[in-house]
């Protein structure tokens, strides 16, 4: 009996070795697991940063040997706070690679316009787990930053393009200071046929074709807005001046109906408040092209312009209005969706296709006059936007955003 009891007592303590072994497996797993995700996030944020940083400096210098070092100093700085990884490497370990294009990345192609950086295998200590044969467990991690991608489906379109102002990129949003900004202006947002220096080419006066190029077209796209434009990523210009079209469409806004629209007021309502900004109507220097008020070129925002409308006036009434005792119209009609083209490399005298840069709302002051073949359309370049965001598809022109994207060739990003 003492020796049966002897032998229960030896199996039990097998038992109880081989259980105290595997508890200590998994809490070896557990806390090594937990070692390894916290490392890998803390290399993954660092490696993110470090491709941040260096997708900005490639965008304002155009220089990969500037970017590359912004990376790696980049990398050093955070990997300073945690001292596994600093003991672990460098800045100068990370590959840092460029491509014209996202997807395939392609490294080495020009014009450089996205930056992927790439760690070496991290290798760090285990704790438990040693006792099953794993002495040390590694991780990577790469990231990849650029311009943002093309707006997606922007709807509610003007059938209007106005070109990008080069000589301000650095300063606003395509060259526009956006109300209030001091800097910020009123905008011809259409020309008239006379008007000389046009950079769309001979016969075009900023209109765009969006689902038709007839004068009915134009006239309900002013008035309305066209649906969505589906990914658009280049505008068509459309030829002619088409003033009577564009006035009869845009005055709807002001609640001016005239021609086809004139039995048409459900379809095409106007703003709740449509007071022009300013009274007097805005004029054009025929020998300068200088918008004017009263004969004086107008070089600042409307708020300058004693009695104006302001566009601050104006959300201060839409934010005045009653629950209840809405007045006739829908809000917001006097604030339109415009696409911005980047106008650089246009060819004189051609009516080709305009890459957009983005999307940008502009606040109609004043109702379109026509006289004859003359009839311009003024606006105000605001931040607020209602429709569609800003961020646009072409590189250094634009208000996109220097992003993170996907690695398309690695799970580590």
């Amino acid at each position: 009996m003492g020796r049966m009891r002897r032998q229960q007592n030896g199996i039990v303590a097998v038992v109880v070795a081989i259980a105290l072994l595997a508890l200590l497996v998994m809490a070896g797993l557990a806390i090594d697991t937990g070692h390894l995700v916290l490392n890998k996030s803390r290399l993954q944020s660092t490696m993110d940063a470090s491709a941040l940083a260096a997708a900005k400096v490639l965008d304002q210098t155009h220089s990969e040997t500037q970017a590359t070092a912004a990376a790696r100093s980049v990398f050093d700085l955070n990997a300073a706070q945690h001292a596994e990884l600093r003991d672990k490497m460098s800045g100068a370990d990370i590959t840092v690679q460029y491509s014209s294009t996202l997807n395939p990345f392609a490294p080495g192609t020009s014009p450089a316009e996205y930056v992927r950086v790439i760690s070496p295998s991290f290798s760090m200590w285990t704790s438990f787990t040693q006792l099953l044969g794993f002495m040390e467990m590694t991780t990577g991690a790469s990231a990849v930053a650029g311009p943002s991608a093309p707006i997606p489906r922007p709807c509610d379109l003007f059938p209007i393009a106005v070109c990008g102002d080069p000589a301000h990129l650095d300063a606003y949003p395509w060259g526009f200071a956006p109300y209030p900004d001091p800097a910020s202006t009123v905008t011809g947002l259409k020309l008239a046929s006379g008007a000389a220096g046009t950079t769309f080419g001979p016969g075009n006066f900023q209109l765009i074709r969006l689902g038709g190029s007839g004068g009915a077209d134009v006239r309900r796209n002013m008035a309305g807005g066209a649906a969505c434009a589906g990914d658009m990523v280049e505008v068509d210009p459309q030829p002619g001046n088409v003033i009577g079209p564009v006035a009869q469409g845009l005055n709807t806004r002001f609640g001016q109906y005239q021609g086809p629209f004139g039995g048409e007021r459900s379809d095409y309502p106007s703003d709740w408040f449509t007071s022009p900004s300013p009274g007097t109507p805005f004029d054009v220097d025929a020998a300068t092209q200088a918008i004017t008020f009263n004969g004086v070129p107008v070089t600042g925002n409307v708020d300058e312009i004693s009695g104006a409308y302001t566009y601050a006036d104006y959300l201060a009434d839409i934010d005045s209005v009653v629950p209840g005792n809405e007045p006739a119209g829908v809000p917001q009609r006097r604030v339109v969706t415009i696409p911005i083209v980047d106008c650089r490399n246009t060819v004189p005298g051609t009516s080709a296709t305009l890459p957009v840069a983005g999307f940008a709302c502009f606040f109609i002051l004043q109702p379109m006059r026509q006289s004859g073949s003359e009839g311009w359309i003024f606006g105000q370049f605001i931040e607020e936007c209602p429709a569609t965001g800003a961020p646009g598809p072409v590189p250094g022109f634009g208000p996109y955003k220097i992003v993170l994207h996907n690695d398309p060739d690695s799970p580590d990003s």
